[in-house]
């Protein structure tokens, strides 16, 4: 099938495998973390969940110019050998900790922002890793299906790391995941002569070059939009392990067992939402107004559910349509960026999905301990409906969205078609 020709290529065989295998051991020790935080090592302190997440995601955002600047000019290969040798021995101490019994609420903290520091350096690397091994021609196809297999992992990580703590305790799963690093240690050291394209070292970025992507991206209100977009939703909504776990714990009352399947069932929802991404022809602007609304309304429903099947239906709506939203916002911010200016715009996309977090995460948690679990969801359809709001002022304001009658039947037309002038 062409939605999976990069497959035909043996070097993206090799590295799209041992992905796999790492992607699942890294929802198995984000759902292990979680469940550990949550009911091991806390009162079932959602603010504490909130913590960790801002821990190992906040380094992303604070260190962002050095991981840009080490993307480019460093041997991308030797780099992610590094990172991921490094990521395996976190997860085999926090793992050692865990099964041995000595494992403190702090130590959770400090392996959170270490890996966060790792992790910082390893996502740009990857992502551009793919262009090397690939090339040029199959890259965009490629991309799709490293985001697709992240959230096939989803549906295999959580349900095994849950079943894994019901049976042997969570510090083994940290454990497996310290394994699972070893297939793409392998797959790097087999890529060291098979690459497309050499990833020796690059020519330095000129001074102020990152300044300049922030003044690209100011002048030009189609990216400003979408750049708002993404915060707000990613800040405020794409909270996951805090929504799940305290729904599980909080209102259901459910084991680990049952947290690591509902976890996996989000998934459903956004390997369809990617797979859908994949086969579109061309990303649109309604495509991020109609993911956000449908990402309010099923957040309502996950609110409001009655019991843990409603919820996990809602669940998969909630995925569907934040994997519509995120995929079509990366997608659309490239194809209207200049290749000049790609990469710098590219990387404060990610510095603004990802930077929210420290913000939002703790926040969320706070609400969810204060005023329940469901207000938490709460928050996350306002983000939808507030993201929702930003598409519509945009398309109103700068594409002339009309409301006009055809017929008998009411239309909504843009009259205007977009600049990408900056």
């Amino acid at each position: 099938m062409r939605a999976f020709r990069s497959l035909a290529n043996p070097n993206y065989r090799l590295w799209a495998a041992a992905g796999l295998l790492s992607n699942v051991g890294t929802w198995m020790q984000r759902t292990g973390q979680d469940w550990l935080v949550l009911a091991e090592l806390t009162r079932h302190s959602a603010t504490a969940v909130g913590w960790v997440m801002a821990l190992q995601f906040g380094p992303q955002i604070v260190l962002l110019p050095l991981t840009g600047f080490a993307a480019d000019y460093f041997d991308r290969r030797k780099l992610l050998l590094v990172t991921q040798v490094l990521t395996a021995i976190l997860a085999a101490s926090l793992g050692v900790l865990t099964v041995t019994h000595l494992v403190r609420e702090w130590h959770v903290y400090v392996f959170a922002l270490l890996l966060g520091c790792v992790s910082a350096f390893d996502a740009p690397a990857r992502q551009t890793f793919v262009s090397d091994v690939v090339g040029e021609g199959d890259l965009g196809n490629a991309v799709a299906l490293n985001s697709t297999s992240f959230n096939a992992a989803r549906l295999v990580g959580p349900a095994a790391a849950g079943a894994l703590v019901l049976a042997v305790g969570s510090g083994w799963v940290f454990l497996i995941n310290a394994a699972s690093y070893l297939p793409v240690i392998a797959a790097l050291v087999v890529l060291r002569k098979r690459l497309v394209t050499p990833s020796g070292p690059r020519v330095r970025p000129a001074r102020g070059s990152f300044v300049e992507g922030f003044r690209y991206v100011w002048n030009r209100p189609d990216l400003k939009a979408m750049m708002a977009m993404l915060f707000i939703l990613c800040t405020f909504g794409l909270n996951f392990p805090i929504f799940i776990a305290t729904m599980s714990v909080g209102v259901f009352h459910t084991h680990a067992g049952g947290f690591g399947l509902l976890s996996s069932v989000l998934a459903i929802g956004s390997v369809t939402g990617a797979l859908m991404a994949a086969r579109r022809a061309e990303p649109h602007v309604r495509f991020l107004l109609i993911g956000a609304s449908v990402f309010a309304l099923a957040s309502v429903l996950a609110a409001v559910s009655p019991n843990e099947l409603f919820f996990a239906g809602a669940l998969v709506l909630v995925g569907l349509a934040a994997q519509t939203f995120t995929t079509s916002t990366n997608s659309l911010v490239q194809l209207r960026t200049e290749p000049a200016m790609r990469g710098r715009v590219v990387a404060i996309l990610l510095a603004v999905s990802l930077g929210g977090t420290p913000i939002g995460a703790p926040l969320v948690g706070w609400v969810a301990d204060v005023f329940g679990p469901r207000w938490s969801l709460g928050v996350a359809a306002a983000s939808g409906l507030a993201a929702a709001a930003v598409a519509l002022g945009y398309l109103i304001r700068h594409r002339g969205l009309r409301l006009s009658m055809i017929g008998a039947r009411p239309v909504l037309q843009l009259t205007r078609q977009p600049s990408f002038e900056a």
